[in-house]
């Protein structure tokens, strides 16, 4: 097979050149993709898994064979929920349509979204979008109109998403992805390399130099937006101490606070619904997206009124099919198995067990250099060194593909791919822990042997 080599970042990616086990069927389907799709379209893993279905936190292969998730948060409450799919169906079949109609389904479900911010934007609006790169596209022309200023501030491998101008504040995407002449990058929260004590005048001190270099070239400061889970950058989920004197300095210097929730919301991160109220954080603007509808798609933007005032009597803003009447039954849907069956309170619980148990595998395994995150979002980063903390990505792909042999399915991330991503479906259980660690424990006693023997 003769293919085009990408010059991207590639995170755990499939090398169709390379020797596989695929069956003759796989094999098929792999050279149609190449004809046929894109050459930005990759396969995760050195054997690419062949998914038919899925149910809670389990998918099965075309051979029946049962996997463990531990990698998708886009369906929070489990694969082939029955809530979200009964809701879906139901307004289908009754009605699909825009919202320059009155509708009930809306109203309900912005309520009660909204009832989830009391505590950290108790007056906001909501404006629905079909994904988060277009909530967060949506939220930083808000916030460029409001203040008339250009100028966004990033962290240095953010990802913020793939339109146009996302992908222009997006540095994760790689070297030949261009970046706005307006956009700014900060280094991460480095809390594995950075003392804890350190990483708030540090963030304070970039983000100034920052907005004074904005203000020099006359683009001003736009807005500062921020994954608080800081996922493309590492996963970085404490200290919690240094976003608010961050959100302060933005204000003064006359732009807004934007917190990308797209990846750390709903839950996610155990102790609060949002990510951004583990920091005491006030947003401007708040974006959301994936897990919103446990794979429907369906997107949003809460703004505090005074932000979206001028631009919602000024832009003639529309999107056909966010906020549709199918998009808010499953949204709906997928907020009351959140909040009924106490998802956050389960994602603390069970990501607290990830935790102890990844601690316990690293002070055996000195490649497991740190471990960290909260609720549901967990990172393990691979080093050479332990003295060095010298990111070490050969180990991080070994392991990732060690667990997809043994039917689990993690990722990596990080500016050097060498951190491992957990990241399950918020109804992960203490069985799937279980099935979890022991494969880890496995892979790191029987995998790690043979990659040390080959260096």
């Amino acid at each position: 097979m003769t293919t085009v080599k990408p010059r991207g970042k590639m995170v755990n990616a499939f090398n169709p050149d390379a020797p596989s086990e695929l069956s003759e069927r796989e094999r098929q389907m792999v050279e149609d993709r190449h004809h046929v799709l894109a050459p930005s379209y990759r396969l995760f893993y050195q054997e690419p898994v062949h998914i038919v279905r899925g149910l809670g936190t389990r998918l099965w292969d075309g051979d029946g064979t049962e996997f463990l998730d531990a990698y998708n948060n886009v369906v929070s409450v489990g694969h082939g929920r029955p809530e979200v799919i009964g809701a879906v169906e139901r307004q289908m079949r009754q009605l699909c349509t825009h919202t320059r109609y009155l509708h009930e389904g809306i109203l309900g479900y912005a309520n009660d979204l909204l009832g989830t911010l009391r505590e950290t934007m108790p007056e906001a609006q909501l404006m629905f979008t079909c994904t988060g790169s277009e909530a967060n596209d949506l939220a930083v022309r808000i916030a460029k109109y409001h203040t008339g200023h250009e100028g966004v501030i990033v962290t240095s491998e953010a990802y913020h998403g793939n339109s146009d101008l996302t992908a222009g504040f997006s540095p994760s995407l790689g070297d030949r992805s261009p970046l706005g002449t307006w956009v700014r990058q900060i280094p991460a929260p480095d809390s594995y390399r950075i003392r804890a004590d350190d990483i708030a005048p540090m963030m304070l001190q970039q983000v100034r130099s920052q907005i004074e270099d904005l203000q020099r070239r006359g683009n001003g400061l736009a807005a500062f937006i921020v994954d608080s889970i800081f996922a493309s950058d590492g996963i970085f989920a404490d200290p919690t101490d240094f976003l608010k004197p961050v959100a302060d300095l933005v204000h003064e210097a006359g732009g807004l606070f934007i917190a990308d929730e797209v990846q750390c919301g709903f839950a996610r991160t155990g102790s609060h619904m949002w990510g951004h109220a583990r920091h005491h954080v006030q947003p401007d603007l708040m974006t959301m997206g994936k897990p919103m509808g446990n794979g429907y798609p369906v997107a949003g933007v809460a703004a505090r009124p005074e932000v979206v005032a001028e631009f919602g009597y000024d832009q003639r803003y529309f999107n056909t099919f966010g906020g549709n009447t199918v998009a808010m039954a499953a949204a709906q849907a997928t907020l009351d198995v959140i909040l009924g069956e106490e998802l956050q309170a389960n994602s603390q619980r069970v990501g607290a067990l990830i935790q102890a148990g990844l601690n316990d595998l690293a002070a055996e395994y000195e490649q497991l250099g740190d471990v960290r995150g909260s609720g549901l979002y967990i990172a393990a980063e691979c080093v050479t060194d332990p003295e060095t903390k010298a990111p070490d990505a050969q180990t991080a792909a070994a392991i990732v593909n060690g667990m997809r042999k043994r039917r689990v399915l993690i990722s990596a991330t990080g500016p050097n791919a060498n951190v491992l991503k957990i990241r399950p479906p918020l109804v992960f259980s203490e069985q799937d822990v279980d099935w979890l660690l022991s494969c880890l424990e496995q892979t790191l006693r029987e995998d790690l042997l043979a990659l040390v023997a080959t260096r």
